[in-house]
């Protein structure tokens, strides 16, 4: 009878404990915590808005991003650029151009810029680490090195130099500069995670049953380790926009400023920012509010999912 009562009292307390605590998966917990994240909800919010608009903005953007509807209405002499008026509820920038327009269309770059940069850089990452993890002893040490003498330059130096190297610049120029800045960053930490992997259990059972390494790297270590990986590359958006909106900012980006990218209207806009400050405020809004963004994400993805923290 005693027993009975345990057993029962034993199922009403992990009934109370949740998902959490009676066997549901690392994942399934993560997402029900995520869910009831305000920080996470906050985050999802941000990025949903920028995205939809970033979709939309050809059919959303009421005017051509290049053209100069408004140039009667610049000059240089008085330091005047068009002011908000019907049909351009922003107004236009210092070369007659609708801002608003600018402003939807530019989203699709620095976004496209980021993502692709982003993936170019996990994808370079998770050969490098792979490549250190699984081989270990003079591979990893390489590997490593490598990984250290990229680590050791500032990230933005880093991308500043790369993307003054290539003689043309273009939007590919700034998504390889920031690509190369971050793999160092998914290498080093997708090491570390594949190592812990090699001394758990069901590795050295792989190993004690004979199955080959490849099998054993691609089909239980690997997966396995690529939580932290993916929570990173959400983290790893938010520094890609603002350091490929600092590239664009310094002259580094395409040099066509007929197809807008945020960075690249921040800079234009430092000649007029003392009498005119809205052109360098709306870009720079929008790069802040994006990255802050992803930060929220990732940073509410890393807390649900670290087990320590599993209620």
């Amino acid at each position: 009878m005693a027993i009975g009562n345990a057993r029962k009292e034993r199922i009403d307390s992990l009934a109370e404990a949740g998902p959490a605590e009676s066997g549901t998966s690392l994942a399934a917990s993560a997402w029900r915590r995520l869910r009831r994240s305000p920080t996470f909800l906050v985050g999802a919010t941000i990025i949903g808005l920028f995205v939809l608009l970033a979709l939309l903005a050809p059919l959303l953007a009421p005017h051509d991003p290049g053209s100069r509807l408004l140039a009667d209405q610049v000059s240089a002499a008085t330091n005047s650029i068009p002011p908000a008026q019907d049909g351009h509820p922003l107004g236009g920038d210092q070369n007659g151009r609708d801002l608003l327009s600018r402003l939807l269309l530019g989203s699709q770059q620095t976004l496209l810029v980021a993502l692709f940069a982003t993936l170019i850089g996990l994808g370079g990452g998770l050969t490098l680490g792979t490549l250190a993890g699984a081989f270990g002893g003079w591979v990893d040490s390489l590997v490593m090195r490598i990984v250290d003498v990229m680590l050791s330059v500032p990230s933005l130096l880093l991308a500043v130099s790369i993307g003054a190297l290539f003689a043309g610049q273009t939007q590919f120029t700034v998504i390889l500069a920031v690509a190369i800045v971050q793999i160092p960053v998914f290498a080093r930490l997708l090491r570390g995670a594949m190592l812990a992997q090699r001394s758990s259990d069901h590795v050295l059972a792989a190993r004690a049953l004979g199955v080959k390494r490849g099998a054993i790297v691609f089909r239980h270590m690997l997966p396995n380790a690529l939580g932290p990986v993916i929570v990173q590359a959400t983290l790893v958006l938010a520094v890609a926009i603002i350091d490929a909106a600092a590239l664009s900012f310094l002259g580094l980006g395409a040099a066509n400023d007929a197809i807008p990218e945020w960075g690249q209207m921040l800079g234009s806009a430092q000649t007029v920012i003392d009498t005119h400050p809205h052109l360098a405020f709306y870009p720079a809004s929008c790069i802040i509010l994006v990255a802050l963004g992803f930060t929220l994400v990732g940073e509410s993805m890393r807390d649900a999912l670290d087990p320590k923290r599993r209620r």
